[in-house]
C-alpha cells in the first residue's frame, strides 16, 4: 500500500498499486487535464481509499459527468480522477504519492484526449 497526499495534508488516500502501475504514468490533453498537466498512473477503483479528509474533497465534472475529478478544497491539489475512458479505474496523480518524484519518469507519453473515443 502506498500513502498519497495532497500537498497540506488534509486529504490522503492509501492506493494498492498494481503490478506495473508506475510503469505507464501518463498525461492528457483534453481541454481539462492540459491545463493541470499532471502525470498520472491508472489503479482499479477497488484499489483506493480515502483514509483522511473526505471531507475536504471537491469534486469537479462536466459534459458527459462520467469523469469525476477530485480536488482538496483546502489547497487544491488534484489527487486523483474516476477516468471517462475507463470508469472502474481511477486516475492517481503521480505526484501525491509518497517518495515519487514525476521528474524520475520524464519523458511521460500525453494520451490523446481532444479526439475521445466517447465523444463519437
Amino acid at each position: 500500500m502506498t500513502k498519497a497526499t495532497c500537498h497540506c495534508g488534509a486529504v490522503e488516500l492509501c492506493v494498492d498499486l498494481p503490478e506495473g502501475a508506475l510503469d505507464k504514468p501518463m498525461r492528457c490533453d483534453c481541454s481539462f487535464c492540459r491545463r493541470r498537466a499532471a502525470p498520472n498512473i491508472s489503479v482499479p477503483v477497488a484499489n483506493l481509499e480515502i483514509v483522511k479528509g473526505a471531507e475536504a474533497l471537491t469534486l469537479y465534472q462536466w459534459n458527459t459527468g462520467t469523469a469525476q475529478h477530485w480536488f482538496c478544497s483546502v489547497c487544491g491539489i488534484y489527487t486523483h480522477h474516476r477516468r471517462r475512458s475507463d470508469p472502474t479505474e481511477y486516475g492517481v496523480n503521480l505526484g501525491c504519492l509518497d517518495g515519487v518524484n514525476p521528474a524520475d519518469f520524464e519523458p511521460i507519453p500525453w494520451n490523446d484526449g481532444v479526439n475521445h473515443p466517447s465523444d463519437a
